[in-house]
C-alpha cells in the first residue's frame, strides 16, 4: 500500500498513513475526466426554458378574416407563429440535460484524479482542522499556516469550519460525501483530513 504523510494545522510533519493503491496510486486515466465532468455540468442545467406553441396560446380560434375578397393574405389563426403574439416554432420546452455514466467510469475517473493529485505533490493529509469558533480571519490565518493558495479542503461536516470558510472566493470546503471530480480538478491544492480520507477509501476502493 502507498503511504502519505500526515501534517496538522501549522504544516508540521506528524505521522504517515497508509492509503489503497486502487484509489491514490492507480492508473491515471486522463479521457474520462471530460466524460465525467460534461456529466456534472448538465445535472446543473435546469432545462426549465418554456415557450408556448399555437396550441397553447390564448385565442386564435376564430379566423381573422375571411378566405377571400379581402386583399389581404389567407389566415387562418392570430395564434400562427408568423403572426405577433402566436405561438413559437419548435421553442424550448422544459427537458432533462442529464447524460448517463456508469458507476465504475465515475470511480475511476475519481482515482485518477486524486492519483494526480498526489503525483503532483498537491494533496495533503490533515490529522484535523479544528475551528473553535466561527471567524473567517481564523480559517485564513489557518491558510497562511498551510500555505494554501486556491484550496479545496475535505473535511467532516462542522458547521464552524463551514461558516468561517463561507467568504473566502479561493477556498471551497466540503464533506467527504461531496467530494466531486470537478471541483478537484477545479482547485489546485487538495486538502483531506484522516477522518475524511478513511470515509473516501470505503467509497471508492469498494
Amino acid at each position: 500500500m502507498a503511504t502519505l504523510d500526515v501534517y496538522n494545522v501549522n504544516r508540521e510533519k506528524i505521522s504517515q498513513v497508509e492509503v489503497a493503491d486502487k484509489v491514490f496510486a492507480a492508473d491515471v486515466k486522463e479521457h474520462l475526466f471530460h466524460e465525467v465532468i460534461r456529466m456534472q455540468l448538465n445535472k446543473r442545467r435546469a432545462g426549465n426554458a418554456s415557450t408556448k406553441t399555437r396550441a397553447e396560446v390564448r385565442g386564435g380560434g376564430r379566423k381573422p378574416w375571411r378566405q377571400k375578397g379581402t386583399g389581404r393574405a389567407r389566415a387562418g389563426t392570430t395564434s400562427s407563429p408568423v403572426w405577433r403574439g402566436g405561438g413559437v416554432a419548435f421553442g424550448p420546452k422544459p427537458r432533462s440535460y442529464d447524460i448517463k455514466v456508469p458507476k465504475k467510469v465515475r470511480r475511476a475517473a475519481m482515482c485518477s484524479a486524486l492519483t494526480l493529485k498526489v503525483r503532483q505533490e498537491k494533496l495533503m493529509v490533515l490529522d484535523a482542522i479544528d475551528m473553535a469558533v466561527i471567524k473567517t480571519a481564523a480559517f485564513v490565518a489557518m491558510l497562511d499556516k498551510l500555505k494554501a493558495g486556491k484550496a479545496l479542503i475535505i473535511a467532516d461536516a462542522d458547521q464552524n469550519l463551514q461558516l468561517s470558510s463561507r467568504n473566502v472566493p479561493y477556498v471551497k470546503v466540503l464533506p467527504p460525501e461531496g467530494l466531486n471530480l470537478f471541483d478537484v480538478l477545479k482547485y489546485d491544492e487538495l486538502y483531506i483530513t484522516q477522518a475524511s480520507l478513511k470515509s473516501i477509501e470505503r467509497s471508492l476502493a469498494a
